[in-house]
């Protein structure tokens, strides 16, 4: 198949990837004049998880890892919790890599961001090359003024260690796409996709989420699901065990806090990522989902995700 034409933004972040192999495919080692990786970022659906993609299969490494941010974060934390090393934790979450790349990378809480800074040391400090997919630029993380100082020192780092790249061309990719087999009618949305074998992290689901089984799956209730302090973990549980999701009673979200619609992005996040069944029943159509909201992190990506979708008659 031959390879798609690459818009310039994207070309010059292939070009940059391509430098990280030498001539069989194999991984650089960072050091001396070589980034330890690159961080692309744009908004969504401008290539950037393609070129990610077309990186790791030009890879010939054996020991190379390429991770939903959302989930191995997830892992981490637990495996943090558990032995109190971020070094042991790395071993048990990805073992011995010489690549690890990382898609929807972000940073919106003050304990992610001190994790995070410990994991890149561990990661800069073994010479893994390291790959990153971001909506923001490294200086838009952690963006909460109260935290986002204290952060500083970690962007410096990213800013030192890897090479910076906006894929940002003016060509949204993803809109007009096929990926969903439903849409929006009489209320509701239908996302589908295959969900693979995930395993559990290990944590039982949250009391409140509550799944109520139903003829092809369970449904849950929009303030069960972001109403509590849910996160990526309980919704990597939840669609562990349950891969039909039917969410009710979505509002439009200048009617919620900030931290439930929060709450909503990262549930799509984790449900995508699964390539998830999903059924969405909102009061109000997609495009009129954030109208008015404020500034939400991850807002973009979570829109972009639903114009995936093809409308289908009412029933």
């Amino acid at each position: 198949m031959p390879e798609p034409t690459l818009d310039p933004a994207q070309r010059a972040a292939a070009d940059a990837l391509d430098a990280l192999l030498d001539r069989r495919g194999r991984v650089r080692k960072p050091g001396g004049p070589r980034p330890a990786g690159v961080y692309l970022h744009g908004r969504p659906g401008r290539g950037k998880t393609m070129l990610m993609d077309r990186f790791f299969a030009a890879t010939s490494s054996k020991h190379k890892a390429r991770l939903h941010f959302h989930r191995f974060f997830a892992e981490l934390s637990a495996a943090v919790r558990i032995t109190g090393s971020m070094r042991t934790a790395v071993d048990m979450v990805v073992g011995d890599v010489d690549l690890l790349c990382f898609d929807e990378f972000h940073v919106h809480d003050v304990g992610d961001g001190m994790l995070i800074a410990r994991l890149l040391d561990v990661l800069f400090t073994r010479r893994v090359l390291v790959i990153v997919t971001a909506n923001q630029p490294p200086a838009e993380l952690l963006p909460d003024p109260i935290f986002h100082e204290g952060f500083e020192p970690t962007i410096a780092l990213i800013t030192e260690r890897l090479t910076v790249l906006a894929v940002d061309g003016p060509r949204d990719y993803r809109s007009g796409g096929h990926r969903a087999t439903g849409g929006f009618a009489g209320g509701s949305y239908l996302v589908t996709g295959v969900l693979p074998e995930l395993p559990s992290p290990g944590r039982p689901l949250r009391r409140a989420l509550r799944p109520v089984p139903t003829d092809d799956g369970v449904a849950l209730t929009f303030t069960a699901v972001c109403g509590d302090a849910g996160a990526a973990a309980d919704y990597l549980a939840l669609v562990a065990a349950h891969p039909r999701i039917t969410l009710t009673g979505l509002p439009p979200l200048r009617l919620v806090p900030p931290t439930w619609a929060a709450r909503l992005v990262t549930f799509v996040d984790v449900l995508h990522d699964a390539g998830a069944h999903l059924t969405v029943e909102a009061t109000v159509p997609p495009a009129e989902l954030a109208a008015d909201a404020g500034p939400i992190p991850g807002l973009a990506r979570m829109l972009s995700r639903l114009g995936e979708l093809t409308p289908v008659p009412a029933s």
